[in-house]
């Protein structure tokens, strides 16, 4: 048996109302006593979705969609048709204006249960896009794909980030307007000997651009170490291979926003060490123009500047590293720090510099949650740098003896060694709890993991009077 259905109708005006003729279709088989029985409904239910719409499916074309009997199959039972698909007169659809509309309880169920019928149907050009439900389908997967999408070029763009990379120029380098190209063979020769060791032995924690239009340019950015108060920040240096390199060390300036995180980083961007001349040496601690390479300059400002006790780099503090005087106000600096620490990823987070975007998006997406952590955990009165222990799970209710007050993990934990609190002053909490808020909101933007966190304020908002804690939403929650 062969059926051809040719046009759409003007009376036609939903998907339902469709379905309902192809159900009439489909009981020509059966009795004839029992297909007016069935007709007489299905008119009164296309009457009742006609007088609830006012949208037309579109003028009668000349395409004309050919059904073969196989693809009709699941046509052919007119009682289970009506079965699935007809609405009885308690199912809500109401009118909102621009005709039959879905979005209700059994709706989406509704919906993709009538798409399923016609995925493998070849449908002429345009009748998607005029069938309501099949369009509201069609956005949701397009909305859906988009936001897959952009997640997975943002994951690209973290992985795809190379360590070391050429770039034409650099618009916003520190010594961008200091001409210090030289001329001789030795000099190009010898950067790029240093590109091709900084390409290949980098650290994981560091990452290097380099100008095509201008050698004597470069940026690096090295991460903080674990265990120390710059772990998980990003510290920014731009670098300009003088006109006597190699006889003389490069000329190092460090983005320092405006804060002295360590007594070898200046605020002004001076770089205190030994290997560039800035600071007195001897032996293997001064530069040595047949040896010393940029990579062991970047080396060196990330193990010895940026270590585990900046306080006492100072060389008038070195001497009395070992008393106990000395010990407690390195841990006060280290507070001080790491506050330092945490403006500067805010003021990277907001002005990255210019190649390296795309690496302050990833990094604190990825690291966003486990510097929030800290921040939290140095509240609670432990000792900045110490190890941020792994949260635990969360208790699963329902099974076992619910009222047990702890588990056997947390009994672990429990016995395990706690680190030394520190006593400190109600300055380092307030002004950590308000970079903490900062963070949170620029780490939130950026995609990091923070939904635990998110939770959390949500709750302790839940506890306020309504009054308060709308006004508390309103003037934390505008950005999200």
């Amino acid at each position: 048996m062969d059926f051809r259905y040719v046009g759409v109708g003007q009376g036609s005006s939903s998907s339902s109302c469709w379905a309902a003729d192809v159900a009439a279709w489909g009981s020509s088989s059966s009795s004839s006593s029992q297909q007016q029985l069935q007709q007489q409904e299905q008119q009164q239910k296309r009457q009742r979705c006609q007088d609830s719409s006012n949208d037309q499916v579109g003028s009668s074309t000349s395409n004309s969609l050919q059904m073969s009997e196989p693809e009709l199959q699941d046509f052919d039972n007119g009682e289970n048709e009506e079965e699935d698909y007809f609405l009885e007169e308690d199912d809500c659809i109401y009118d909102d204006g621009d005709g039959c509309d879905y979005e209700f309880d059994g709706g989406e169920y509704f919906n993709e249960r009538l798409a399923d019928k016609f995925d493998d149907l070849d449908l002429p050009p345009g009748v998607e896009a005029t069938v309501p439900w099949l369009q509201k389908i069609i956005s949701k997967k397009v909305q859906s794909s988009s936001k897959l999408a952009i997640e997975d070029e943002k994951a690209n763009k973290s992985q795809l980030f190379k360590q070391f990379d050429t770039v034409k120029n650099f618009s916003d380098h520190h010594y961008a307007a200091i001409s210090g190209e030289g001329t001789k063979r030795e000099w190009t020769k010898k950067i790029q000997q240093d590109w091709k060791l900084l390409e290949k032995d980098l650290p994981a924690s560091i990452y290097v651009r380099v100008a095509e239009d201008r050698m004597d340019l470069l940026r690096a950015a090295i991460v903080g170490p674990k265990g120390t108060p710059y772990h998980d920040g990003l510290f920014f240096f731009d670098i300009q291979y003088t006109s006597s390199y190699p006889s003389r060390p490069p000329s190092v300036y460090y983005y320092s926003g405006g804060l002295r995180i360590n007594p070898n980083l200046y605020n002004c961007g001076k770089v205190c060490l030994s290997l560039l001349g800035t600071w007195q040496g001897s032996g293997c601690e001064m530069w040595n123009p047949s040896q010393s390479t940029m990579l062991q300059v970047l080396v060196s400002i990330q193990a010895l500047i940026l270590n585990e006790k900046p306080y006492f780099n100072e060389p008038a503090y070195a001497s009395s590293a070992n008393s106990t005087s000395s010990e407690r106000v390195s841990m006060e600096y280290n507070d001080n720090v790491f506050l330092y620490s945490c403006r500067t990823m805010l003021y990277s987070l907001k002005r990255p510099p210019e190649h390296f975007a795309d690496l302050v998006t990833s990094h604190f997406r990825e690291r966003g949650h486990t510097i929030l952590a800290a921040c939290r955990y140095y509240m609670e009165g432990n000792r900045v740098g110490s190890v941020v222990p792994d949260e635990e799970e969360e208790p699963k209710y329902g099974s076992g003896d619910a009222g047990a007050s702890t588990s056997s993990s947390a009994v672990a934990t429990a016995l395990k060694p706690q680190p030394d609190k520190v006593l400190r002053g109600r300055k380092f909490n307030e002004d950590l709890k308000t970079l903490f808020e900062e963070l949170l909101m620029e780490f939130n933007v950026k995609g990091a993991d923070t939904s635990r966190f998110l939770a959390e304020k949500v709750k302790k908002n839940c506890g306020q009077p309504v009054g308060l804690r709308n006004a508390v939403q309103v003037s934390q929650w505008q950005w999200d």
